[in-house]
């Protein structure tokens, strides 16, 4: 049965709040399931959040919602993949696809859509938790009737809340923890190990939460994952994609572009002209190893994040003046190595673990290791699972009783990194792939991208 919060005090609303929308509970397909544009209100909520202040957006992304930020960020990837990929291949028309191997921006807009739909779920586990404290819902079908869920993703998030009612949590957080997760890859909870760990994860990070209240344990964790995702998808987007335009409006004024200028005359804060030129020239001479170099901690120990990937740009530039083949390709690799090191080792990792826990969160790094079996990256018609890659590993702990996936953690570098460059594997095998771009996952005019 749903547990009511006593009602707050009236308050004004602040004085920097924007209006907030009507609160409405959205018919919420599966992502993919149907087009964006059948997503529809279906009736109003029975409670209403207090509105809050706009949050203050890094500089390049506008202010507003997780679900809104996450439509710019995937956009922005869209124009910054297509201008470099004409870089390496003339012959590349926006819309269209290239057989050239892709450079690390055209896996980013993919990337921000795997991250839009790990927001879409928290976003959904709101709207149940706000159903929940005005009316009773007797169970996980009622709830997911309530917002409207169906499809493959409706079946996942029963799943989960049926295994979470088994340890104990009351129906209602149950449903909305089940939805949660519900928006992820769900097919590695057909092995009933790591269902079973997923869920207890869960349920533990459910009783450790803050709040006194079921619902205010939920909250907490549909904010963490919320929060979490942002912060990374934001970094992300402001670092490297920031480099990128800064780059590319460099380029367009330089007159002729050589890697020699791009690492004397190009540079970033924090990168120096003597650092990105002594990882381009121990780079260069490494284009026949295979895998690629990647572990530029012992490469390339005292060379920064921003250096390395001005060296990535320099990197770019050679393999634009390569006549192409496996040549070409080896640049362009390893330029996507140097890219996604500084993305991954530097950027995103705060948000993964910060150096402190808010009071109004649950732990981060445990959140994402119960999730991290989840985990999964659609390129465009391709389909990277993090399960699919673990089980190509060793048994980490050699015990029958757990399954691989549920043997690592995605916010440690050290399990992230590895699986990141299989996933980068699996796109060169399917160059064209990645030019099925993301469509939005709700439209321009939907209600939720407003709901804070």
């Amino acid at each position: 049965m749903a547990t009511k919060r006593p009602p707050p005090p009236p308050t004004a609303a602040p004085s920097l709040a924007a209006a907030e929308p009507p609160r409405t509970a959205l018919r919420i397909h599966a992502p993919g399931a149907q087009p964006a544009a059948e997503l529809n209100v279906l009736r109003d909520l029975n409670a209403l959040r207090a509105p809050v202040p706009d949050r203050v957006a890094p500089t390049g992304v506008p202010p507003g919602t997780p679900l809104s930020q996450n439509r710019f960020i995937t956009q922005g990837y869209i124009g910054i993949a297509q201008t470099f990929q004409a870089l390496l291949d003339p012959d590349f028309r926006p819309g269209g696809t290239s057989r050239v191997r892709p450079s690390w921006f055209a896996f980013t807009p993919h990337a921000s859509q795997e991250a839009g739909k790990g927001m879409l779920g928290a976003a959904i586990a709101r709207r149940i938790i706000d159903i929940a404290q005005g009316e009773v819902l007797p169970g996980a079908a009622q709830a997911y009737d309530r917002v409207g869920l169906t499809g493959p993703m409706r079946v996942g998030a029963e799943k989960i809340s049926t295994a979470l009612g088994w340890h104990g949590l009351p129906k209602d957080a149950a449903a909305a923890l089940g939805a949660l997760a519900g928006a992820m890859n769900l097919e590695p909870l057909s092995d009933p190990r790591t269902l079973w760990s997923t869920a207890h994860r869960i349920a533990r990070l459910f009783f450790q939460a803050p709040g006194m209240l079921p619902l205010d344990k939920a909250e907490a964790m549909a904010r963490t994952m919320e929060r979490m995702l942002n912060e990374g998808n934001v970094a992300i987007f402001t670092d490297i994609g920031g480099s990128a335009q800064t780059y590319l409006a460099w380029r367009q004024g330089a007159g002729a572009v050589t890697p020699d200028r791009v690492l004397r005359d190009f540079t970033l804060r924090g990168a120096t002209p003597q650092q990105a030129k002594r990882a381009y020239d121990v780079l260069i001479t490494r284009t026949r190893e295979q895998p690629a170099p990647s572990d530029f901690a012992r490469l390339l120990p005292d060379v920064s994040g921003n250096s390395l990937v001005v060296a990535g740009f320099a990197l770019i530039e050679t393999a634009r003046q390569a006549p192409g083949g496996a040549a070409r390709e080896a640049l362009i690799a390893i330029a996507n190595n140097c890219l996604a090191w500084r993305e991954q080792h530097d950027a995103v990792q705060p948000a993964f673990t910060p150096p402190s826990r808010p009071p109004d969160e649950v732990s981060r790094p445990e959140l994402m290791q119960a999730l991290t079996p989840l985990l999964c990256l659609g390129l465009g018609p391709v389909m990277w699972n993090f399960s699919d890659y673990a089980a190509t590993q060793r048994d980490r702990d050699y015990n029958p009783l757990t399954s691989k996936p549920t043997e690592y953690n995605w916010a440690s570098f050290a399990d992230r990194w590895p699986a990141i460059l299989t996933a980068f594997a699996l796109g060169y095998r399917n160059p064209t792939a990645l030019w099925a771009l993301p469509p939005p996952l709700v439209p321009a005019g939907s209600p939720l991208l407003n709901l804070t």
